[in-house]
């Protein structure tokens, strides 16, 4: 396998609203004069914000568009992500389980894939100013599939594909679930490619769960998806070199923290300087050192 001795990797983690603290993480490796990325690698939200990042889109850019101009409830064509309040959750019960009775998916996606075809401006991988990749789980047959060509939009959908709260994506012959269900820090994808130095970066709010919260059919099947992401999480940070961890007070869809996130992604690189420089050191890649993993809590 060829090496990229004189590159490196970035890696970015799914995790719902929570991947808006890569923004701020880009931000801030921006900021600290790092270099960029020579491939950049992602599953689910972390595709997303890869793939924009990858295409040119700056981090400040992503930054006033998610602050000024993102409100999710515009992107998802089912009312039972609209509904807020006590009241409103128990509504949203009743309303996904009647929904998932005739269909295999709350909301279709396709909103979500006209926002990426537009982001995008229908761009391919082939056409993207830093390599990228990402994955999806293909339900047919049970395997991880990786994105390296075709439409950049189309890959990100497919990558994002949360079981239960969005129906699968059929594209090209396979039905696409959330590539975090296999690889949800996908750092064998920079590794196949040939990186020997990788950056990852893991967004979590995994804890112990109380029993009172696990009372009802929903309650148990989202906290099985919890254990499925944390566990995949776990894998791909013995297989990168240096692996930031980001414990965040933020459920899947709250992206009415945007701000709150995207500066906790900027705080999170400013109090990691030292790891980081080490990271980018010329001869990193010479040490043969153990994978370094650091959490920081924001919970």
């Amino acid at each position: 396998m060829k090496t990229n001795k004189n590159g490196w990797a970035l890696v970015l983690s799914g995790g719902g609203a929570m991947g808006l603290a890569h923004i701020g993480v880009l931000k801030g490796l921006e900021d600290a004069g790092f270099p960029r990325p020579s491939l950049v690698a992602g599953t689910s939200m972390g595709a997303i914000v890869g793939g924009l990042y990858a295409i040119g889109m700056s981090p400040i850019e992503m930054e006033r568009f998610v602050l000024d101009e993102f409100n999710i409830t515009d992107y998802l064509d089912s009312f039972v992500f609209k509904i807020d309040g006590p009241f409103g959750r128990i509504i949203q019960t009743g309303q996904a389980l009647a929904i998932l009775a005739g269909k295999p998916g709350i909301d279709t996606g396709q909103k979500a894939l006209e926002l990426l075809e537009s982001l995008t401006a229908g761009k391919r991988f082939d056409e993207t100013e830093i390599p990228f990749r990402c994955n999806a789980v293909d339900l047919i047959s049970a395997r991880e599939v990786v994105f390296n060509s075709g439409s950049l939009a189309m890959a990100m959908r497919a990558s994002m594909s949360l079981p239960i709260f969005f129906e699968p994506f059929e594209y090209n012959g396979m039905c696409f679930v959330d590539g975090g269900l296999l690889n949800n820090m996908p750092v064998a994808i920079a590794r196949n490619e040939g990186f020997d130095r990788v950056l990852a970066v893991n967004v979590t709010n995994f804890a112990p769960a109380k029993p009172e919260s696990l009372r009802n059919g929903p309650q148990v099947i989202f906290r099985s998806i919890d254990c499925v992401l944390h566990a995949q999480n776990e894998g791909g940070k013995a297989q990168a070199d240096l692996t930031l961890t980001i414990k965040l007070a933020a459920a899947l869809f709250s992206f009415y923290k945007q701000k709150e996130l995207i500066e906790v992604g900027k705080k999170v690189v400013s109090e990691n300087l030292n790891a980081l420089e080490d990271f980018f050191h010329p001869h990193f890649h010479l040490s043969n050192r153990p994978p370094v993993v650091i959490e920081s809590n924001h919970e």
